[in-house]
């Protein structure tokens, strides 16, 4: 693939830059066009990497965890990454945490964190998503006008997981504050880390003290129970970090995309009017078109190989184009259509390094439930701002708006608490 005018081969593209944030689907089509199904791509500093555009590649590149590794050591740029690079948190170097962990110890892993939140009661998960988003309306139902991504999407996810890991209520602001500077990949993402790293040490420390019904009592159990062959507490915190990270913001986004689409797209209308059935079908379309997490890092090729007609050398960092490969237009023939509950997306990865099945259902009960709850309360909800006036955060990683300004009639704090 050559300029038409020049007849040189396009460049890298710099991972970075608004268009991630105002046009990334023009921009996927863009890179797919100039460059095929995987496009060479520069990280913060300039360093190269791969990022897989393509459905089919991605799908080959998650299916085959020993050609394309999870474990990071493998990368070839270590030698040229700075000790303050910002994507540090993103990119992890000799982490102990199941992101990076590969074989039969990672299959023993995720079966752990899995049956941790299996034993979860999806009853009682409802009700504290209800309790908290009840809590959250209540703040701001008398005023007639919200911002429903500060003042609510962004607060009810990791009020529900601290609740059901096991932190107290009052740790939760500090928790999100943490893991945005942590997700944005910015001068505060160190910071960030290290408060959420803390964090988790003290929980593992308190619940060996004094356990209880919650995912981390659980997983100190299967530790005890493991013996010698189990995970240490330094490893059972990097896993509760990554499991808090990965579930709150991408959960707040999918609630955000979601109000997003059924407050701009007359499809969905009926679900500000009590439509339930639209809400699930708004969310699915979410993961489709404007899914949370639209870039992953990542994969690392094991030896030289070919991907998608490129050269990829032993050591280099394939990213997983989440958003791109949804929106292949080889399997999304025609882009305006819904999918009609088609839940053969990437929104949460692919193969045994996917997204665990009981952490999706997690994700899906607190937003559903948020969303409902929402409209519940506040059933004549309006846009204040016309559509073309939402922003997005200028992030390449995850997708999601910088505000969401609603308009209702106000109404009283204490109706639809008490019935719930």
């Amino acid at each position: 693939m050559t300029c038409p005018v020049t007849g040189a081969a396009p460049g890298p593209v710099p991972l970075s830059g608004p268009r991630f944030a105002t046009e990334p689907a023009r921009l996927y089509r863009e890179m797919r066009r100039d460059h095929g199904p995987v496009a060479p791509v520069l990280l913060d500093g300039g360093i190269p990497a791969w990022l897989v555009l393509g459905y089919r590649e991605l799908h080959q590149v998650t299916a085959d965890p020993v050609l394309f590794s999870r474990d990071s050591e493998l990368w070839n740029q270590w030698p040229n990454i700075p000790e303050d690079w910002p994507l540090l948190p993103m990119i992890g170097h000799q982490q102990p945490s199941i992101l990076y962990t590969v074989g039969e110890r990672h299959t023993r892993r995720a079966a752990m964190i899995a049956r941790a939140l299996e034993a979860v009661d999806p009853f009682e998960l409802k009700a504290h998503a209800e309790t908290f988003a009840d809590e959250l309306i209540d703040r701001f139902c008398g005023k007639g006008s919200a911002d429903l991504i500060a003042e609510y999407a962004m607060l009810l996810p990791v009020r529900v997981l601290a609740r059901i890991y096991g932190f107290s209520d009052e740790q939760g602001p500090a928790l999100v504050t943490a893991m945005n500077d942590m997700i944005d990949g910015r001068e505060r993402a160190l910071a960030g880390q290290q408060h959420l790293a803390s964090s988790m040490a003290r929980l593992i420390a308190d619940k060996h003290e004094t356990p209880g019904e919650d995912v981390a009592s659980y997983m100190l159990a299967a530790q005890r129970t493991d013996g010698a062959d189990g995970f240490s507490d330094e490893e059972i915190a990097q896993d509760l970090m990554v499991m808090m990270a990965a579930g709150h913001q991408p959960t707040a986004d999918w609630i955000g995309n979601s109000l997003r689409l059924m407050l701009t797209d007359d499809r969905f209308a009926a679900s500000l009017f009590g439509g339930r059935h639209s809400v699930a079908e708004a969310m699915n379309e979410v993961l489709w078109e404007d899914t949370p997490t639209q870039n992953v890092a990542g994969r690392w090729a094991s030896r030289d190989t070919q991907l998608g007609g490129r050269r990829v050398h032993a050591g280099d960092l394939l990213l997983l184009g989440l958003g791109a490969a949804n929106a292949d237009p080889q399997v999304r023939t025609d882009g305006s259509a819904l999918t009609g509950g088609n839940s053969a997306h990437f929104a949460f990865g692919h193969g045994e390094h996917r997204c665990p099945f009981p952490a999706q259902e997690v994700a899906e009960v607190v937003a559903r439930t948020g969303i409902e709850v929402l409209l519940d309360r506040l059933p004549d909800l309006d846009l204040a701002v016309p559509a073309h006036a939402l922003t997005r955060r200028p992030s390449p990683w995850l997708r999601g708006l910088t505000d969401l300004p609603v308009s209702f009639n106000p109404t009283p704090t204490s109706a639809f608490g008490e019935l719930r």
